[in-house]
C-alpha cells in the first residue's frame, strides 16, 4: 500500500453548457483530445487513486470519451444545477478515500501540479486530510481545483442548493486558500 495521502478525484461533467453551446462533457481541444480525458489525466497523474466523471446532459455520448481508469455515475437531477451534481457524486467519490480533489471539465489546460500542490497543502493522510478544505487562489481569486475533506462532505452536501458550488460552505469552515497563478491562470471555458 502507497504512503501518499488516498486522494480521489472528481471531475464536473454534468451541465448542459448552455453559455457554450453544449455539454461541455463533449467538448474536444482543436487537436480532438476530449476534455474529460485530459481532467482525468491531470488527476490521475497527480496520484488521485481514482477518479469518478459526473455525468448528465450528453451523457450517452459522453460516457464514450471518458477513459477507462475513470468510473462514471450519471447524475439523474442534473438539471436541477451544480448542488445537484455535486450531492450526488461527491458521496460516491468520497466512499473511496480521505479526500476529493473537485475540478470542472471546463478547465482543460489545468496541469496535474495544481493538483498536487492542494493536495500537499491538506497534509497528511488520515484525520488530517480527512477534516482539510483547501482550493486554488489564481491572484487572489478562488478557483479550480478544491480538496474537499471526507468528513466533510455529509455537512457540506445538506447545504448545497440551485447552481452554486461550495465557496460558502469553503469560507465557513476556514478553507485554506493557496495561491497557484504561478503555474496556470485558472481559466475556464465558459464559452466556445
Amino acid at each position: 500500500m502507497s504512503d501518499s495521502p488516498a486522494v480521489a478525484g472528481l471531475v464536473l461533467a454534468a451541465g448542459a453548457g448552455t453559455r457554450f453551446g453544449g455539454p461541455k462533457a463533449l467538448a474536444r481541444t482543436a487537436d480532438g483530445t476530449p476534455w474529460v480525458a485530459l481532467a482525468v489525466s491531470s488527476l490521475a497523474d497527480a496520484g488521485c487513486r481514482e477518479v469518478v466523471v459526473a455525468l448528465g446532459a450528453g451523457a450517452d455520448d459522453a460516457r464514450a470519451l471518458v477513459p477507462a481508469r475513470a468510473d462514471v455515475v450519471v447524475i439523474d437531477h442534473w438539471a436541477e444545477g451544480l448542488s445537484a451534481t455535486l450531492r450526488a457524486a461527491l458521496p460516491e467519490a468520497a466512499r473511496r478515500a480521505d479526500a476529493v480533489v473537485v475540478v470542472p471539465v471546463d478547465t482543460p489546460e489545468m496541469p496535474s501540479e495544481v493538483v498536487r500542490r492542494i493536495v500537499a497543502a491538506a497534509g497528511a493522510a488520515g484525520a488530517a486530510l480527512r477534516g482539510a478544505l483547501v482550493q486554488a487562489v489564481y491572484h487572489g481569486v478562488p478557483g479550480h481545483p478544491a480538496l474537499l475533506g471526507s468528513g466533510h462532505i455529509d455537512d457540506l452536501t445538506r447545504t448545497l442548493s440551485g447552481d452554486r458550488g461550495a465557496r460558502a460552505y469553503l469560507v465557513a469552515h476556514g478553507v485554506t486558500d493557496v495561491e497557484c497563478a504561478d503555474m496556470w491562470s485558472g481559466a475556464d471555458h465558459d464559452v466556445p
